[in-house]
């Protein structure tokens, strides 16, 4: 188990809130919940509601997503990463299935909690934009090989 001082810490890696006063990611880890998942266990499934988003502490997921009925892993992601955060902003639901691959710890953040840092910290929704940007541009690069692939 973590301490406040390892979350926050942990906290401060991801690129999202490197700019984020220390007081401030202090509450942030202490309103977020530790989750462990066993190996294979689904954190959520696409389709489904989110109001968090979550940092992978140690582990890693699979990124799935169903393509003609079959699941296709389109991403793997490792410590530090943050993951589940399009439903967590967006309030939309979830656009793929995360599961754990190996065993996987991760801080559950809370909607509320995101959306009270962004109000105070507008620089980290410009954070947020780059980095949804990017996983576009690898999704529609992705999308233009498979479509390149069966064109041949």
């Amino acid at each position: 188990m973590s301490t406040l001082n390892d979350d926050v810490a942990m906290l401060r890696k991801v690129p999202l809130f490197e700019s984020v006063d220390p007081s401030k990611l202090k509450l942030i880890a202490y309103t977020s919940t530790q989750l462990v998942f066993d190996d294979g266990e689904e954190v959520f499934s696409q389709g489904s509601n989110g109001t968090s988003a979550y940092l992978i502490v140690r582990g890693e997921t699979e990124i799935i997503s169903e393509s003609s009925g079959k699941p296709v892993v389109v991403a793997v992601h490792g410590t530090n990463a943050l993951f589940g955060e399009i439903s967590a902003f967006c309030d939309v639901p979830r656009t793929a299935t995360v599961r754990a691959r190996g065993q996987l710890t991760v801080l559950e953040l809370k909607r509320e909690n995101l959306m009270e840092l962004i109000r105070e910290f507008p620089e980290v929704s410009v954070e947020v934009i780059r980095e949804l940007a990017k996983r576009l541009a690898l999704t529609t690069t992705d999308l233009a090989s498979v479509l390149d692939a069966k064109a041949s």
